[in-house]
């Protein structure tokens, strides 16, 4: 694919799989948002996925889509590393960004146990309560984008 097909491909999608360096690899799923620049990610303020970031944040991050039957396919595979968002402005768009696409796309109130929140909680606790780091892919090494015709 290319670029701006693949970029396409990133805003519609919110679900991916970040590989972490390790002893052994690891990958997790992540939500995220893409803001037409930088692929943002949430995640809880603890855990093996913050260790391993906080101990060497190269890391790989996967999208993908399938036809139920595997006759079509995309897939974007981004090598990177991950930093975490400082700004206090910048962590507020990202939230804000993630409330709306919880709502836009109607998930489960589960993910936001992903979060560190309850699943009883509002989407909009994300804005309102500490709960969750904030995150950006940077140093974008490689991208590979597939897809069949």
């Amino acid at each position: 694919m290319e670029k701006k097909e693949y970029d396409e491909f990133i805003g519609k999608q919110y679900v991916s799989r970040i590989a972490f360096k390790g002893d052994y690899p690891y990958i997790a799923p992540f939500l995220y948002v893409f803001d037409g620049k930088f692929i943002y990610f949430l995640s809880t303020k603890y855990g093996k996925k913050v260790e391993l970031i906080k101990s060497d944040p190269q890391v790989a991050v996967e999208i993908e889509k399938y036809s139920a039957d595997m006759a079509q396919y995309r897939f974007v595979t981004l090598r990177g590393q991950i930093k975490e968002v400082t700004s206090e402005v910048e962590k507020i768009d990202v939230k804000e960004r993630f409330v709306d696409m919880i709502r836009e796309k109607d998930l489960s109130p589960n993910v936001l146990s992903a979060l560190g929140h309850s699943p009883q909680d509002q989407p909009e606790s994300i804005l309102n309560e500490d709960k969750c780091n904030v995150w950006k892919l940077v140093n974008v090494k490689e991208i590979v984008a597939l897809k069949n015709s």
